[in-house]
């Protein structure tokens, strides 16, 4: 299952990603974590330390690898040159999966412990001296869109991202690659307005949009994020001494959580495993497709020199039963 954790910044959604990730391994699930926001904080939240965390391999740095791994043998694409962030899969193409073992993962993801579980860890990398006045960061994010548009993943196995700060999600298709996305806010009028915004621009693609209530600390705040949010509101997070800690580099054992967000975090899994009956793959590459096309003619075609609607293999739906060459 594929969740986004998205807000605007400060709202406390790598904290609430990180809590979600902990939560999983502590239960034994397989996780790939992933930070695709530009500001890098997902593996310190995750307890690696500062060296640890810089010494993170980026994505963003080993794209060419990627490409070319996930083109495989598919005939659309004859260089790795002509893939671009939203280059869809076909006949031939490799996918990725979330138990396997392949060269993205080898090059790219680092094991995280975490309380005696561990996932996989993968960061886009954060912008450096080299990339200012001449590159975007949607350079680098665009590698894990490429990922996740070459990744299959089954009930049980969870791919949890944490999203660069406000709607620029919407830069790019990027927003409808999950199963559900949980908007993190605060009880303010700024907390809500990412929400109006990812509402709005994500009602015509079915995405699955849910409100975690962050920073709640009473009745008054509770009222304010109904009376904004209606049913979008899933959870609400108050004060917590355990965050605390963790925000200090000293977090207790992650079963030592409090019983309230503990039950929180459960509250999160089951709304995520309760979309997988909801999934629709021919949806899901018809979006992919969508998105390819507009890219390829707003910049990708002139960027690449090719004409990258070729790449679209018309007979091909992603899936769980889609068997990739080796």
């Amino acid at each position: 299952m594929k969740i986004a954790f998205v807000g605007k910044g400060g709202s406390g959604k790598t904290t609430l990603s990180s809590l979600f990730i902990r939560h999983l391994a502590a239960i034994g699930a397989p996780v790939l974590a992933v930070d695709a926001d530009i500001n890098q904080h997902l593996g310190p939240a995750l307890g690696l330390d500062e060296t640890e965390a810089a010494a993170l391999p980026a994505m963003g740095d080993r794209l060419p690898l990627i490409k070319d791994y996930l083109r495989g043998s598919n005939p659309r694409i004859p260089s790795a040159a002509t893939m671009i962030k939203t280059t869809p899969p076909g006949e031939g193409s490799r996918l990725l999966r979330v138990r396997e073992t392949n060269p993205v993962y080898d090059a790219c993801a680092r094991p995280v412990e975490l309380d005696g579980g561990a996932v996989r860890l993968m960061v886009t990398g954060p912008f450096t001296d080299a990339d200012l006045g001449v590159a975007c960061y949607h350079s680098k994010t665009g590698a894990v869109e490429l990922c996740l548009n070459h990744l299959v993943d089954g009930p049980g196995e969870y791919v949890v991202v944490d999203m660069t700060a406000g709607s620029d999600s919407f830069a790019s298709g990027m927003f409808t690659r999950f199963d559900i996305t949980f908007l993190v806010a605060e009880p303010t009028r700024k907390g809500v307005s990412v929400y109006r915004q990812y509402k709005e621009y994500a009602r015509d693609f079915g995405v699955v949009l849910k409100v975690v209530g962050n920073k709640v600390q009473g009745q008054d705040d509770l009222d304010f994020l109904r009376a904004e949010v209606g049913d979008d509101l899933l959870v609400t997070v108050g004060h917590s001494d355990w965050v605390r800690a963790m925000e200090k580099g000293r977090p207790p054992r992650f079963e030592l959580l409090e019983d309230t967000n503990h039950r929180a975090l459960h509250t999160l899994r089951v709304a995520v495993d309760a979309t997988y009956e909801l999934r629709d793959w021919e949806r899901y590459t018809q979006q992919m497709v969508h998105f390819h096309l507009k890219n390829a003619q707003s910049w990708g075609n002139e960027r690449t020199g090719a004409d990258l609607a070729a790449q679209v293999d018309p007979g091909f739906v992603l899936g769980e039963g889609v068997v990739a060459p080796a």
